[in-house]
C-alpha cells in the first residue's frame, strides 16, 4: 500500500459512505462536475458490464445494486477500504459476490480474468502524475478474458475548465488528497490507453471522461 493511494481510499468511513450517493452521485455529479449519473453513468456501466465481473474502487456499489445485471452475472469487489468493500457488497445483495482488499496500483494477485473491469471515479482519487495511474492499464489489461473490455469514468483536471463550484471541490480535495487529478488531461488518458489497448472509445460529459477499451496489445 502506498500512502497516497491510502490516503484516497481512507475518506471512505462508514459515515462519509452513508452521505456519497446524495452528495457524490447526486449533488457534484449534476452541479459540479456536469455528468448526471442516472442519466449518464449507470447506463455506461450498464452496457460494458459482463458476466464475470471486476469492481475496482467499489464506493457504495451503487452502479453494480442499480444496473440491473443478469442473474448469473459473478461479481469481484476490489478496493483498499474494508468499509466500502462491506457496504457495496451488503448493497449489491447476491450471492457469490466475491471481496479483494488490495492497492490496484499493485498487480492482482493470481490469474483470474475477467469479461469486464471496471474504475468507477477512481483515477482521479489515486495519486499523480498521470503517467503514474495510468500504469494500471498495462497491469489489468492482463486479467482481461479475450474480448474482455475495460471501462471507466474520471474527473479531468484543471484543464477541464470546471466551474465555480468544481474548482472549490477541486481545491479541496486536491488539498486533502482525496483527489490527485489536477494535471489529468483526457489526451493524456487517451495516450495511455492506445498504448496499451488497439480498440478505444472516449467520450466527455461535462468534466468527466468517460472511456472504454478492448483488444489488449500483448
Amino acid at each position: 500500500m502506498t500512502d497516497s493511494s491510502a490516503a484516497g481510499a481512507a475518506v471512505y468511513s462508514p459515515f462519509t459512505l452513508a452521505l456519497y450517493d446524495a452528495w457524490v452521485l447526486g449533488i457534484s455529479n449534476r452541479y459540479a462536475w456536469r455528468c448526471p449519473t442516472k442519466e449518464v453513468l449507470l447506463p455506461f456501466f450498464r452496457a460494458n458490464t459482463g458476466l464475470r465481473h471486476l469492481d475496482i474502487g467499489v464506493g457504495t456499489g451503487y452502479y453494480l445494486a442499480n444496473a440491473q445485471l443478469p442473474a448469473d452475472t459473478q461479481i469481484t469487489l476490489l478496493d483498499l477500504n474494508p468499509s466500502s468493500l462491506e457496504a457495496a457488497r451488503r448493497r449489491i445483495d447476491r450471492p457469490g459476490t466475491r471481496t479483494l482488499q488490495h492497492d490496484v496500483m499493485t498487480p492482482i494477485p493470481g490469474d483470474e480474468l475477467f469479461d469486464s473491469i471496471s474504475l468507477f471515479y477512481l483515477l482521479h482519487c489515486l495519486p499523480g502524475p498521470l503517467d503514474a495511474k495510468a500504469a494500471i492499464f498495462g497491469t489489468l489489461k492482463h486479467n482481461l478474458q479475450p474480448g474482455g473490455v475495460l471501462f471507466g469514468a474520471t474527473i479531468l483536471g484543471d484543464e477541464a475548465g470546471h466551474n465555480g463550484f468544481g474548482r472549490k471541490l477541486m481545491a479541496v480535495y486536491n488539498k486533502k488528497g482525496i483527489f490527485g487529478n489536477r494535471g489529468d488531461t483526457q489526451l493524456g488518458f487517451e495516450a495511455h490507453l492506445r498504448q496499451h489497448f488497439r480498440d478505444v472509445t472516449l467520450k466527455r460529459e461535462g468534466k468527466v471522461l468517460l472511456f472504454r477499451a478492448a483488444q489488449p496489445i500483448v
